[in-house]
């Protein structure tokens, strides 16, 4: 009786969930599918309070999130909440928000707590232990010696020499490591909920996507118009991205068509000129020179003038090269 009581209550939280998580489903359209890994439950109630307002934390078992998908697409006909089923993996939770997806993501992962590192955990940072006095008295010289880490004692402790890579990423942590970091006490790792999917609307994609600015999409767009341009000219397919390239070099081939026959236009009859007297290329010349007062230019020319003779002359001296 007790365990159908029990099976009772069970399955009424698992309807309660459901309803709870369907409204979810129906009042937000984008959410934030992020890591909960070694996240405790008071720092989850913290991460829940630090984002009342305009988002709602909802942490669950995958299989029961995705059976509530499943459900909810089928009575709402909306398939967009589809694609979220394949993020479901490992132990993450969703975060529904009706604010700026980067703002709430960066306020997530505000919520970051350290913790020591403990045996067997694997590490999600490289860990190096900085020189500097330890504080440890030459008895604990034997941690740093199983460790290969360079010591000296000073003024009656010890003291490490150089930086020393204790543990790398993705390295289980071994005893003598946690003995070690625990007795400088270092907490080298902090754990908190991590995005690592955006859900918007029906598309999916990655956190990265957030930071980028306004000028990375316009360098972006640009970048993608060159690529087109340079494509279209390549194969001579006309695109819009190409069309004031493809108008400019067919003006160029008419121009030297012209230039080399005695076919011409307004605007090669100019060019011929000038090819023909190439002093007009310099008539920004003397609309320069105007600027200036009109007894000046003709002064400075006297003056070099008279300093020519002065520089060459060997006479002023008293003897002649040969001399």
């Amino acid at each position: 009786m007790a365990k159908a009581k029990k099976d009772m209550s069970r399955q009424e939280k698992k309807g309660q969930y459901e309803i709870r998580m369907k409204k979810l489903l129906a009042e937000f359209s984008k959410v934030l599918i992020a890591v909960a890994d070694n996240v405790g439950s008071n720092q989850m109630q913290t991460i829940r309070q630090g984002l009342r307002g305009d988002s709602v934390v909802l942490m669950g078992k995958n299989t029961l999130i995705r059976r509530v998908i499943r459900k909810y697409v089928e009575e709402s006909g909306n398939q967009d909440y589809t694609n979220l089923i394949p993020l479901l993996v490992g132990n993450v939770g969703l975060i529904f928000t009706k604010g700026d997806l980067k703002e709430v993501s960066e306020e997530v992962s505000k919520y970051k707590v350290g913790a020591p590192a403990r045996v067997g955990l694997v590490a999600p940072i490289d860990v190096v232990v900085q020189p500097g006095n330890t504080g440890l008295d030459p008895s604990q010289t034997s941690f740093f010696q199983v460790l290969n880490i360079p010591t000296k004692i000073n003024k009656g402790t010890v003291e490490i020499i150089t930086p020393v890579e204790l543990i790398k990423q993705g390295d289980k942590v071994g005893s003598s490591e946690a003995a070690l970091l625990a007795k400088l006490g270092i907490r080298p790792f902090s754990y908190g909920l991590v995005v690592k999917s955006v859900y918007d609307s029906g598309s999916v994609f990655s956190p990265e996507v957030l930071d980028l600015t306004e000028e990375d999409l316009m360098a972006k767009f640009a970048g993608g118009v060159a690529m087109v341009a340079s494509l279209s000219l390549a194969i001579g397919y006309p695109t819009l991205a190409a069309a004031p390239h493809m108008f400019v070099n067919a003006y160029k081939n008419v121009l030297a068509v012209a230039l080399e026959t005695e076919y011409s236009y307004p605007l090669a009859e100019q060019v011929k000129e000038y090819l023909k007297d190439p002093s007009k290329f310099a008539v920004a010349a003397p609309v320069a020179a105007a600027g200036a007062p009109a007894g000046e230019a003709p002064a400075a020319k006297v003056e070099e003038k008279k300093e020519e003779p002065e520089e060459e002359s060997d006479e002023d001296l008293g003897f002649g090269l040969f001399d």
